[in-house]
């Protein structure tokens, strides 16, 4: 047994249940309901919701494209929508799925996520699978489904007017915040810096969480939280208390993107 994949499959199961409790009660009204916006323009509730799941079917079938000819079959029909419509496939696939009832959007949501546990199970250790961007190994796609499922859920959180549970689980998009410096720099069109930086954050719990050389030059210091909620863009680097020293790490914070894709377009500055 992959005792880190089920460690991660666990905490990732946590942060979908906070979400699923916060949506089940609701009706289809926009009124506080699953059409209520949320903080992504355009985007409602069930919009977020329905891009979760299909992401987890998503990563459920390039999983199993090394399984067997129809499951190849099936991941090489997705890549070919995606070439088809780069910039739109995914926006479009989530507003597609969110047409659907919300009871018929939660079961299909339930069963996507018991799926994409039990394909990353069935992953050998040391394969990877194909995706969008590089191949991930199952623990590098369960850190994504947890960071792409927390901060998807805090856009739903604020959209109700709902306290977002805080808690040391967040380590893993930290992780991947930290992992996923260079391509913040790269999908900005700029070089990658190639000082290590020192990163020290305080988790919610108190601990110390560090990454990189004790004597980097370059340093980002403060609250894990704020941290997490950069790199996922749901916060302007004004409003977080990471401390950064040198130019380098002061830059990368202003580009920060733990998230494929083009350069996301952030989130305004607070009374800006």
């Amino acid at each position: 047994m992959n005792q880190l994949l089920e460690d991660l499959l666990a905490d990732l199961d946590a942060e979908s249940d906070r979400l699923w409790s916060a949506v089940a009660g609701l009706d289809g009204s926009e009124a506080g309901g699953w059409a209520t916006p949320t903080p992504a323009a355009g985007w409602t509730v069930a919009t977020q919701v329905a891009h979760l799941l299909w992401t987890d079917e998503t990563a459920t079938a390039a999983a199993r494209s090394l399984t067997g000819p129809e499951g190849k079959e099936a991941w090489d029909a997705l890549v070919l929508q995606a070439i088809a419509d780069p910039t739109g496939y995914v926006d479009a696939s989530a507003h597609e799925v969110a047409r659907l009832s919300p009871a018929a959007l939660l079961a299909r949501w339930g069963k996507a996520r018991t799926e994409l546990a039990e394909a990353l199970r069935e992953l050998p250790e040391g394969q990877k699978m194909p995706w969008f961007g590089p191949p991930m190994s199952a623990t590098s796609m369960a850190t994504a489904r947890f960071m792409e499922t927390w901060a998807h859920a805090l856009d739903v959180y604020e959209a109700l007017g709902t306290e977002p549970e805080v808690t040391d689980r967040i380590r893993h998009v930290a992780h991947i915040g930290v992992r996923t410096r260079g391509f913040s720099f790269v999908t900005n069109g700029l070089e990658v810096p190639a000082d290590e930086p020192r990163v020290e954050l305080t988790s919610p719990s108190g601990e110390l969480w560090v990454w990189g050389p004790e004597d980097a030059a370059q340093r980002v210091s403060g609250p894990a939280y704020d941290f997490c909620l950069l790199v996922t863009q749901r916060v302007h680097r004004d409003d977080t208390a990471l401390v950064a020293e040198g130019d380098d790490a002061e830059r990368w914070l202003g580009i920060a993107q733990c998230f494929a894709g083009p350069p996301g377009e952030g989130r305004a500055r607070n009374g800006g």
